[in-house]
Parts: structure tokens; C-alpha cells; sequence
């Protein structure tokens, strides 16, 4: 073989391996697009699955029905029970529907608005019928809570949990099996069914003796794995339809998309149940987002004004992260002259429950709690809820908003939201099933500044009667201030490019978080306008943050968890759709036009604007590529100078 045919044969292997790794970018990148859009197809379907309704729907007799009819043998004792022993005038939607179905015997579940007076439905029940009523709730408090209120009303109602004592124990299951006894209502826990075979032993004999007359489910979405708050021992009660076959069934709930509900029918093997659905709106609830200071004493002193001069005296709820911050607000707002108390699952059972009347009778005006003071929380006057962080989901935020208000009168929801925050709780909830998705849905609700809270909140419930005739009546900040504020949308390609080129110059070896890339970008971008107006958007710091929040939910972005001896570190990376950006032409993100004082500042300093609006795609995409080759080494240099933020000593989870 001469010299000139392996040159040959040399150059056509060149082409030929160059050629190769073409195709193997592109098939990565197809692979990636691919991933991309199986999970996007995956929502889609389940959104699908959502708005259509249920396979295993009522039986057909049952839809027959009419279901809010006064004439059933139970109609006047109903009547007379909500008036004398209640103290109410007329049922609220849904609740006369609900008791007509469960005192029929019929299988039932009802996904009620928090405030909608779910507890009604089986409270009243239990009045009229012979027999027990046995309700699985899955909080003490919660139980605690109705007890309470059911004792006021003079209602013979009791529970059995951990803490209940021998004789207690003795005296309930004493009464169960007692044909003339007055006990008429006996919460417990899940785990007392999944763990206690005594306790099922008694409910067995019970049943045989005609006793026990209906099982309800409290929180009924905790069975379901695609719910918001799934819980292990909730699944146990999938045989109570083969233990007890002939028992009645009564699911309630405040969240529950038809994932959850199908799911539900199949675990409480209840498929032909009789299905009632009420709107998620709740008029009287004003919903707003507030940007939280960067620091705790801001926080603190703003938080302070805003209970004392809009809602002195009276009663609300303030949600925390964590157990120490509960403390540590709770502390901090009674140095500011608040009656607060703390709330927490690591306090003692006594020492909660105490915490809790004293709300309850107004002798503590604001509760500073972790989520453990949590579903079926019932204070008819509570007029705000707080929430210093972000919720994990917008079905937890919807249920712990709503525990205000529930007498009619107009309450607030209020969130201070930070970009930190979103990975501070996304490094708690990423091993979730669908963790990183519900958490999400609650960001976006948090950064769409053009939408109606309320329509945010129907269309993720698919509340489609609410969101086709509903009306906010401004009672959402967005529509109260669409006059004052008017929105923008802003092309921030360039700047969304910028960021990608960040992630792409940081050493190999390194990492950067989420607030060392927004640092790194909004710092950048600052630079680059010093000397020319090459991002004439003037983003500022919280834009910047928004823009990255915006890629991340989007998948040009995604988180990269990390675990160390101590804590679970949540880094930035590019996302499997990072690659498609440069093929785009645009990226669009909100600004209200009131523009903040830090955008006008860099404006100051910027040259006279470039005339870059009219240039073309190619020659933006030529100076991007030479922008991107002429930061980087300033990029590592800034990365290395402050590279102490990329993994402190902390043993606290990082964000």
C-alpha cells in the first residue's frame, strides 16, 4: 500500500470519527429532548386523566338520585339537629347532599374546600343514627381540635392515640361493645387500626352486634401515593371493606385531582362511591406574595408591622420551615410586644396541646408553627395565615391558607417568597415520587406576575367551573393592583444564553448553588453594562433569580443533589434541554413596569443603548460565542475567589 492511499484512507477515517461524534451529540441531545418529553407527556396525561371524569363514577342507581331532597325518614331529625345541637340555619353546598348518601348507607367521598365544613357531614350523621361512628384522622391535633368543639356542643364524642392511658383504653373499649351507650363519635389514628389487633378485635364485635354504623376517612387523599401527603398507615385501611363488608364508607378531603381519587376508590375498595366535588374557591380569602428580606431581623421587623397594624388582636397562623424557626419567630415576635406561642412536633403532647387552647380561647393571638400544627385546624375567627417559607406544594399551601377565614369574613394568605427557599425545600422533598413537580407548581405560582391567584389555583385543581364564570373580585394582589403595576413581558434570551455560559466556564471540578450562579450572573451582567449596554434589560438581582427559576422549571436547568455527612447540598446544572436554547430566538420572563431602583442604577452606568434590537439571529449568536470565550477565565476567577459558599461547615441543609 503506497504512502498516498493510507493518507487517504487516514483522512477518511478523520471524516469519518468526526462524523461520529456528530451524531452522537445529536443523538444525546434527541435523548435528552426524548427524556424532556416523556415526563412532560406524563403531566400531560395525568392533567388529561384529571379533567375527565372518573371511569368508576356512582353506580347507576345512584345517579338517579337526587341527593339534596328534604323528604328522607332522616330529613326532619337533620334539620332539627343543625339548628338545635349545631346552632346553624341552613347547610352549606354540598354538606345536605353528603348526609343524604352516608345516612343511606352508600359509600361516599367529598372533596370539600377547606372551611367548606366537611366535619358536618359525618358529625350529624352520628347524632341520628344507633350506634358509632368511627373517623381515622391522621393528626392528634387535629383530633384534638373537633374534640373540643364537639364538647362545647355537648356531643359525646372521645379518642384513643398513644397517649390515651390503661384505664382509658378500658373505658372505650368498654363503651363500643355497650348497646346503651351515649358515645357517639371515637377518632383514632391510623396506626391504632394498622397496629392495634385489640383494638381491631373490638371492632369486629362491634360490627357483629350492629354497632359499628360508619367508617370515615378524615384527609382521605393520605391513602394515595400521587397525593400531596401520603402516609404508610393509610394504606391499612384497604381491608377494612373485607373485614367489614357491609360497613359504610365516608371519604373526605380538601385536595384530591382524579389521580388521587381513582386511586383512593381502588385502595378503599369503593369503586362505585358516590362522588361530590365542590369549588376550590374561597371568595372571602385575599392571596398575596410578598418578597422576603434577605434577613431575619427585616423579616422580623416587617412581619411585626404587618400583624400590628393590620391584624392587631386578632387571630392567625404563622407557617415555618423548621422546628427551630418556629421557635425562634415565636420568640422574636413576643420581644415586639406579640402574644405568639410555638408549635411544634418535638414539643411535649401537653405543652402543644395547651399552646392550642390558649389560641382557641384568644389568649394567644398568633401561632408560630411547623406543619405539624396542621389539617382539620378549625378557628372560625383566624384571619391570617403567614407563611415565612415556601410550602412544598401548592396543595399544602391551598389547605394551610385556608385555615383562615373559615367564618365567612374576609382573611389573608400571605407568602414571603426568596429564591433561596426553593432549594432549601426542594433538598427536602426530591426523593418524593413527584416531589420536585408539586414544589415547582407552587414557584411558578409564586413568580407569575401577569395571572389571577385564583385562576392559578382553579387550573391546577381543574376547578373549570370556577375558572370559566368565576370572578376574583380583586381579591388576589395581582388583580387589586393590575392598574398600579402593569406587566411586561421581556425578552431575556441573551441573558438566559449568559447563564448556560456560566454553568459551561466553572471548572469541571466545581459546582456552583443557586445562589453563587444568580450571584455569578447578576454580577456579570452588571459588568458587561459598565462598558457597553450588552443586556439592555438592566435585570435586577431578583429578576436574575426569576430567570433562573423560569429555566429550571423548564427544564434548561435542573438541581443536582448531593449528600454529605450531614446535609443534602442542592447544586445548579445545565438541564437536558440546555443544548435547545441556542437553537431558540427568544426567552421571556415578567417585569412589572415599575423597574427597581437597582435596574435604573445600572442603566446610569451603562453606555448609550447599541442598536441591537434590529440585528440578526446569526450575528447575536457570533458575539454570544465570542462573549462566552472572553469570560471565562474572569468567570473562574470570580468562582475561585468565593469559593467558600460552595460548601460551608454548616450542618444545617444548604440552599
Amino acid at each position: 500500500m503506497s504512502i498516498e492511499e493510507k493518507v487517504d484512507i487516514n483522512s477518511e477515517l478523520k471524516q469519518i470519527d468526526k462524523r461520529l461524534n456528530q451524531i452522537r451529540e445529536e443523538i444525546s441531545l434527541l435523548e435528552s429532548e426524548r427524556d424532556v418529553l416523556l415526563s412532560r407527556k406524563k403531566v400531560c396525561s395525568n392533567k388529561l386523566k384529571d379533567l375527565m371524569p372518573s371511569s368508576s363514577g356512582g353506580n347507576n342507581t345512584d345517579l338517579t338520585i337526587d341527593w339534596n331532597r328534604t323528604d328522607f325518614e332522616w330529613s326532619q331529625d337533620a334539620r332539627k339537629n343543625l339548628k338545635e345541637t349545631f346552632k346553624l340555619e341552613n347547610f352549606r353546598p354540598l354538606q345536605l347532599e353528603t348526609i343524604n348518601v352516608t345516612l343511606s348507607k352508600i359509600d361516599c367521598l367529598v372533596i370539600m374546600p377547606t372551611g367548606g365544613g366537611k366535619s358536618l357531614c359525618f358529625q350529624l350523621p352520628a347524632l341520628i343514627d344507633t350506634g358509632l361512628t368511627l373517623v381515622v384522622s391522621p393528626l392528634v391535633s387535629l383530633m384534638e381540635d373537633q374534640l373540643w368543639l364537639l364538647k362545647s356542643l355537648n356531643i359525646n364524642a372521645d379518642t384513643l392515640n398513644s397517649t390515651s392511658s390503661k384505664d382509658h383504653v378500658t373505658k372505650i373499649h368498654s363503651q363500643m361493645l355497650d348497646n346503651k351507650s351515649s358515645l357517639k363519635i371515637l377518632y383514632v389514628t391510623p396506626e391504632k387500626l394498622a397496629k392495634s389487633k385489640i383494638f381491631m378485635n373490638k371492632l369486629q364485635k362491634m360490627y357483629e352486634a350492629g354497632r359499628f354504623k360508619r367508617l370515615v376517612v378524615d384527609e382521605v387523599h393520605c391513602c394515595s401515593t400521587y397525593g400531596h401527603d401520603f402516609r404508610p398507615d393509610y394504606k391499612f385501611l384497604g381491608v377494612m371493606k373485607q373485614v367489614f363488608p357491609n360497613i359504610c364508607i365516608l371519604g373526605l378531603t380538601a385536595t384530591a385531582t382524579q389521580s388521587v381519587i381513582d386511586d383512593v376508590k381502588k385502595i378503599l375498595s369503593i369503586p362505585k362511591c358516590v362522588l361530590f366535588k365542590a369549588s376550590f374557591n374561597r371568595p372571602n380569602l385575599f392571596y398575596e406574595i410578598k418578597q422576603k428580606p434577605s434577613s431575619h431581623e427585616e423579616f422580623i421587623n416587617e412581619l411585626a408591622t404587618l400583624i400590628k397594624k393590620k391584624f392587631s388582636q386578632q387571630s392567625g397562623i404563622v407557617y415555618c420551615f423548621s422546628q427551630k424557626e418556629s421557635s425562634q419567630v415565636a420568640i422574636d415576635l413576643c420581644s415586639r410586644g406579640i402574644k405568639a406561642g410555638c408549635y411544634h412536633a418535638s414539643m411535649d403532647a401537653l405543652e402543644r396541646s395547651k399552646v392550642h387552647e390558649k389560641w382557641l380561647k384568644n389568649q394567644v393571638h398568633v401561632i408560630v408553627a411547623t406543619i405539624a400544627f396542621g389539617m382539620g385546624i378549625d378557628k372560625q375567627d383566624c384571619r391570617f395565615v403567614i407563611h415565612h417559607s415556601l410550602s412544598k406544594s401548592l396543595e399544602n399551601f391551598y389547605q394551610e391558607s385556608g385555615r383562615a377565614g373559615r367564618d365567612g369574613k374576609t382573611a389573608h394568605s400571605i407568602l414571603f417568597f426568596r429564591f433561596a427557599d426553593v432549594f432549601r425545600q426542594s433538598t427536602m422533598v426530591f426523593t418524593e415520587q413527584t416531589g420536585l413537580e408539586n414544589l415547582y407548581s407552587i414557584v411558578n405560582y409564586c413568580i407569575d406576575k401577569k395571572t389571577c391567584k385564583r385562576i392559578l389555583i382553579a387550573k391546577h385543581f381543574n376547578d373549570d367551573v370556577w375558572e370559566k364564570n368565576g370572578d376574583c373580585n380583586q381579591m388576589c394582589d395581582h388583580c387589586k393592583d393590575t392598574n398600579s403595576n402593569q406587566i411586561e413581558k421581556i425578552d431575556v434570551f441573551e441573558e438566559a444564553c449568559f447563564v448556560l455560559s456560566v454553568l459551561e466556564n466553572t471548572k469541571s471540578d466545581k459546582k456552583l448553588t443557586s445562589n453563587k450562579l444568580a450571584e455569578l450572573v447578576y454580577s456579570g451582567i452588571v459588568s458587561k453594562n459598565k462598558k457597553s449596554n450588552y443586556y439592555p434589560n438592566n435585570l435586577n438581582q431578583t429578576e436574575v433569580e426569576n430567570l433562573i427559576l423560569t429555566m429550571l422549571m423548564n427544564s434548561y436547568l435542573k438541581e443536582d443533589f448531593h449528600f454529605t455527612p450531614y446535609n443534602t447540598i442542592c447544586y445548579v446544572v445545565a438541564g437536558p434541554l440546555s443544548k435547545h436554547l441556542r437553537n431558540d430566538s427568544c426567552f421571556y420572563i415578567d417585569r412589572t413596569s415599575s423597574h427597581s431602583s437597582k435596574a435604573a442604577s445600572i442603566e446610569k452606568l451603562a453606555k448609550p443603548e447599541l442598536a441591537e434590537k434590529n440585528e440578526s439571529k446569526e450575528l447575536k449568536t457570533r458575539k454570544r460565542n465570542l462573549d462566552m470565550n472572553a469570560s471565562s477565565d474572569s468567570c473562574e476567577l470570580i468562582f475561585d475567589q468565593n469559593n467558600s459558599e460552595i460548601m460551608p461547615k454548616s450542618k444545617k441543609v444548604l440552599w
